[in-house]
């Protein structure tokens, strides 16, 4: 990994993109007759959606995947012109930007159908649209007995509306061995069957998400949708460590402390005085809170690594600061703090902060907040974002 002098600052997330291409190409080795499509959406899980779909691209991926419209937009504001698709519509939406842009749009329902259709004859241009199939999950999607009348109505529209994909996807697929799997597999082969034969030639057929990817070989079809494993981040600690799939976690979130003090025994700490110290001791202050993406819910039981030894969050966790007990251990003010990383210098992972919390580390990651400047490391020479 390449060195870097860091700029002092109350806080930081390194965005290591060097580990963000060797997952791409790890991924794209498990699912080596599938392209890869490399899910950008929530500024890529709170990496960056920019930077982050370069690098992608870079090792291979040969998609981006949003959920939003605003999303794909931007990245096709920012110069990426090629493959690229957003699921996640509502009644109004941006269709017309989104055809004009050459953006794959996805179709769950009539209204969806009848409003990307009238876009698209006002634009003077045929859409892109990938028909969703709900074969279990019962959120997006077209249901099985609603399906037919869907193709039908988007293949009686070649004017306005070609049909690039059908897709789904799963409920369980980080639970290897649920019966759904197999159920959900079942159904989107036959609702593919029935597209096809009623004249549908879609460029890709998609069902896979990360862990499937990772461990479903007959769900990767023609396209694989990754979206957390490529940020290093296991899709579930059941499956298997990031290590274990050849994967590294991409982000690695730190503060500078920002106070040490002696307090006596018996002194309360943060609101509430949950904690309360029990012997004479230094305390430590760091500035970063809830505001900038730290669970609330981690308030007493998140682990930080601080002067070389893992703390605990003491007491609540502030908007934005918590405190940290350091015992007799000398720490000085702009000393680092590592809330989390890949856990190769001792410090603690997302998933260990998802389980401080209750939650999965992709909430962990997803959550830094914008207040949390990006430090990009491992950059390409010569990338404009250098």
């Amino acid at each position: 990994m390449t060195a870097m002098t860091h700029t002092p600052m109350r806080a930081r997330a390194e965005i290591d993109l060097a580990a963000l291409r060797a997952n791409v190409r790890a991924l794209r080795a498990r699912a080596a007759g599938a392209q890869l499509m490399a899910v950008v959406k929530s500024d890529a899980y709170g990496h960056g959606a920019v930077r982050c779909a370069r690098a992608a691209l870079d090792a291979g991926a040969t998609w981006l995947g949003t959920a939003t419209p605003d999303e794909a937009l931007a990245l096709r504001a920012a110069g990426f012109d090629g493959p690229l698709m957003c699921w996640l519509w509502t009644p109004g939406g941006p269709w017309r930007e989104a055809v004009e842009a050459g953006i794959d749009v996805s179709v769950s329902g009539m209204w969806a159908l009848e409003e990307v259709t009238a876009a698209a004859r006002a634009a003077g241009r045929v859409a892109r649209v990938q028909l969703k199939a709900d074969t279990g999950l019962g959120r997006n999607g077209c249901q099985p007995a609603d399906w037919p009348e869907l193709v039908r109505r988007a293949l009686e529209a070649p004017d306005a509306v070609k049909v690039t994909g059908l897709w789904s996807h799963f409920a369980c697929a980080d639970e290897p061995g649920h019966p759904s799997i197999d159920a959900q597999l079942a159904v989107f082969h036959d609702m593919v069957e029935h597209a096809e034969k009623a004249g549908a030639e879609p460029e890709v057929r998609h069902i896979a998400n990360s862990p499937a990817t990772l461990t479903l070989p007959a769900s990767h079809f023609d396209l694989v949708r990754t979206g957390i494993a490529m940020y290093g981040v296991s899709p579930s600690p059941e499956l298997g460590t990031p290590a274990d799939f050849g994967l590294r976690p991409v982000m690695t979130l730190a503060a500078s402390v920002a106070l040490v003090k002696r307090v006596p025994q018996g002194h309360g700490v943060s609101y509430g005085h949950h904690y309360v110290t029990p012997a004479e001791t230094n305390l430590g202050l760091i500035p970063v809170g809830y505001a900038d993406g730290v669970p609330r819910h981690a308030s007493g039981t998140g682990p930080v690594l601080v002067g070389g030894t893992w703390r605990r969050v003491a007491g609540r966790v502030a908007m934005d600061q918590f405190v940290v007990d350091l015992g007799e251990d000398v720490v000085e003010p702009g000393d680092e703090a590592v809330l989390f990383g890949p856990g190769d210098r001792g410090e603690p992972t997302a998933e260990d902060w998802a389980r401080a919390a209750d939650t999965i580390a992709y909430e962990i990651v997803t959550r830094i907040g914008s207040r949390v400047p990006r430090v990009y490391v491992d950059e390409e020479p010569g990338s404009p974002d250098s």
